[in-house]
């Protein structure tokens, strides 16, 4: 059976008994054959470079991989856990169950912060950033790799998590530009050393209520960490921490950048407002018009 045909098949093999999820629309039948296909060959690649590629000829051995894969696939383990890898911003990350897999969502976020660092940059040089609850590392990673004059500190409360950004930074020789810190929101950087002297902080923090996590696709629930989706009761603590704690990290004119979930924004726009830390407060929003990002100025 040459490719062209076992790819025919296992697309028809796969027709109408994989589902896809909103959040991943870079994932169709095409790329996931792609993806799982590069890696039973033993160079894994995202769904969204794989799909970019000619398919190389597999061997018998690598034909019984990948059917295993696509097993897996079917049996709703995500694809990025099978293949090892997911693209964020045009760069390809690891990725593994250790940390929420990077949504083309967050992007929204990621080159929203990237503008503002390249703003910061562009007027003095050098700028140092903190990525909270960074899961992958994807937005620390991205930031660094687009940006090289920024020195950016990455944490996670998730040991798991804080390994694997550990690991993509690695993976993107990013070492000199970003170091990753395991702890709770802000508490890694509780000393003088980081006090007032941040100028941007992003976050991309659990905002789904508690009772909604337990109803998500059994997909993400039963294989994404949970502790990257639960805001708490609201949706909003982790949220509501960050905007009150984050001027304590920030210079003078600093800014802090996060994602809110659908729906979210206004609220939370009114929260900023009602601190009375920042004087200057915007938001960005998705193809559709929801508010997906708010970020705020530092007095």
């Amino acid at each position: 059976m040459n490719k062209e045909e076992l790819f025919s098949k296992i697309r028809n093999g796969l027709e109408n008994k994989l589902s896809f999820l909103e959040d991943k629309p870079e994932e169709t039948i095409e790329s996931s054959i792609k993806a799982l296909w590069f890696a039973a060959f033993g160079h894994p690649k995202s769904a969204v470079e794989a799909v970019k590629l000619p398919l190389p000829e597999l061997t018998e051995l690598q034909i019984s991989k990948l059917n295993q894969l696509v097993e897996q696939r079917l049996n709703n383990v995500p694809l990025s856990y099978i293949t090892g890898r997911q693209n964020f911003m045009g760069i390809e990350l690891l990725s593994d169950h250790r940390a929420l897999i990077p949504r083309k969502e967050t992007e929204i976020l990621g080159k929203k912060a990237l503008e503002l660092a390249n703003n910061i940059t562009g007027a003095k040089n050098n700028a140092t950033v903190m990525d909270i609850c960074c899961g992958a590392g994807n937005l620390a990673c991205a930031l660094g790799y687009y940006n090289s004059q920024l020195a950016i500190s990455a944490t996670d409360l998730s040991e798991e998590a804080i390994d694997l950004t550990g690991e993509n930074i690695s993976f993107l020789h990013l070492g000199k530009r970003v170091k990753a810190y395991q702890g709770d929101v802000f508490s890694a950087f509780e000393n003088e050393g980081f006090y007032e002297k941040t100028d941007l902080i992003v976050c991309n923090p659990p905002y789904i209520s508690t009772s909604k996590v337990q109803k998500m696709n059994m997909e993400i629930a039963a294989n994404e960490p949970v502790l990257a989706f639960d805001g708490g009761m609201l949706g909003t603590k982790i949220i509501q921490k960050l905007i009150r704690e984050a001027p304590k990290f920030l210079f003078r004119t600093g800014w802090v950048i996060f994602e809110v979930g659908l729906g979210q924004g206004s609220f939370i726009m009114q929260l900023c407002e009602r601190t009375e830390l920042y004087d200057k407060i915007e938001s960005a929003a998705d193809e559709f018009g929801n508010i997906r990002v708010i970020l705020a100025r530092k007095k």
